[in-house]
């Protein structure tokens, strides 16, 4: 956006007046557009930068892993208008890494884990290899939780997330990537604090894991239910939204410059801090009904490049 009393004048020039409108050619509409866009990204006109928090899985990755279409040249626009693009994921650190790089992204942070996670980057920049450390990490004692769930899903595949990135597994899947991974018997599950507990029953639906969640009452967590039977558990009162206010914080970002996408019930509550600050929250297009009611915007699927509409239009 540019700032009041910037480029004023070379935008007049451009543009019709308040309240008329021009018909031009198509080759003249398509160079206006070129202009304005190019005063977007203009280094020497003044921006208040956004701070840009994306989902990851439905958001900018389909089901196979591949990107939605015109997700990096639009995360380059935004970068070159002066913006902060980083991802928000339950993804843990090892899941995320690699999509950082095939975006071309080097934020000063990622939020992983569902927030129970800050990475911030130690040096490296866009174009360089860039390294991360752990900055921030919230955990708990996972025993309870494990114990009660294992009790009415029996046949469940269990992972946790310690605090040093390693994470525990009793049961290989297919799409788990596994790197640091070691699998061990369930009592070993609960041996230690973690950052996170995600359970995988592949004979469940979400709806049945909304169910047993509201029957058993899961406390002194917080839980997301995801698609495919996919239930992810953090410390209580931690989610992408506690961990994003932290990273506004820490950038100095003002708290109505915020703009977060996402798709799943896991992104609801970034959803709901980012409007209730006045910032703007955009669902995709295929989510479910419950998650694009708490968006205050809609945009097209992530198969029709629904993040790249969105960034290429800022």
């Amino acid at each position: 956006m540019t700032a009041p009393g910037v480029g004023d004048a070379e935008a007049s020039e451009r543009l019709p007046a308040t309240g008329s409108v021009d018909v031009v050619a198509p080759r003249q509409a398509a160079r206006l557009v070129e202009e304005i866009a190019e005063d977007a990204e203009n280094p020497a006109v003044a921006t208040e930068p956004l701070l840009i928090a994306l989902d990851v899985d439905g958001t900018v990755l389909l089901e196979d892993e591949t990107l939605s279409p015109g997700v990096v040249e639009a995360i380059a626009h935004a970068h070159r208008a002066g913006h902060e693009v980083m991802l928000a994921t339950g993804r843990s650190w090892e899941g995320t890494r690699g999509i950082q790089h095939v975006l071309e992204l080097a934020p000063e942070y990622a939020v992983c884990s569902n927030g129970a996670v800050i990475m911030k980057r130690v040096s490296g920049d866009l174009g360089e290899e860039s390294v991360y450390e752990r900055f921030h990490i919230e955990t708990f004692d996972p025993a309870e939780v494990l114990q009660l769930l294992r009790e009415h899903l029996p046949d469940a595949k269990y992972m946790v997330e310690l605090a040093d990135g390693a994470r525990l597994y009793t049961e290989p899947m297919d799409d788990w990537n596994l790197v640091r991974a070691r699998r061990v018997s369930f009592d070993e599950l609960s041996a230690q604090p973690v950052c996170r507990v995600v359970v995988v029953s592949p004979d469940e639906t979400d709806g049945d894991f909304l169910s047993l969640v509201e029957r058993i009452g899961l406390t002194k967590v917080s839980y997301a239910v995801g698609w495919s039977a996919w239930l992810d558990i953090a410390p209580q009162g931690v989610d992408k939204s506690t961990a994003l206010e932290r990273v506004r914080t820490w950038l100095g970002i003002e708290p109505d410059r915020v703009l977060v996408m996402g798709d799943g019930r896991n992104d609801v509550e970034m959803f709901r801090w980012a409007q209730a600050h006045g910032g703007r929250a955009v669902a995709m297009g295929q989510g479910p009904d419950e998650v694009r009611r708490e968006a205050g915007e809609t945009t097209a699927s992530v198969h029709s490049g629904g993040v790249a509409d969105v960034l290429r239009a800022l």
